[in-house]
């Protein structure tokens, strides 16, 4: 079963084969997700890592967690749900209401 991890505090110039060769040295890795800032395509500092086991997931958190990677350490974890955002309401759709 996979289990996805979350990576945080990575170097801005980290690229998603970077993580791919650092974790898959503790197992079969599923897929990478390196997040990126829509507006500029540059590295937001975290990726998430679904590892193809629990036990690689296990060990990858073992090892990475605290370890330096490229000049930072990093913080591994298991991933935590997606909490649930709120749907619509603010300001935003751009219409005003009528007038009576």
């Amino acid at each position: 079963m996979n289990t996805k991890l979350y990576v945080g505090n990575l170097a801005f110039d980290t690229i998603e084969n970077d993580l791919q060769d650092l974790f898959a040295q503790h197992g079969p890795v599923a897929e990478v997700n390196l997040m990126q800032d829509r507006a500029t395509g540059k590295s937001r500092g975290f990726a998430f890592v679904t590892m193809a086991t629990k036990e690689a997931a296990d060990a990858a958190i073992q090892a990475l967690n605290g370890k330096e990677f490229k000049g930072r350490a990093l913080t591994v974890n298991e991933a935590r749900p997606r909490e649930a955002r709120p749907s619509g309401g603010g300001f935003g759709g751009g219409r005003r209401p009528s007038r009576y």
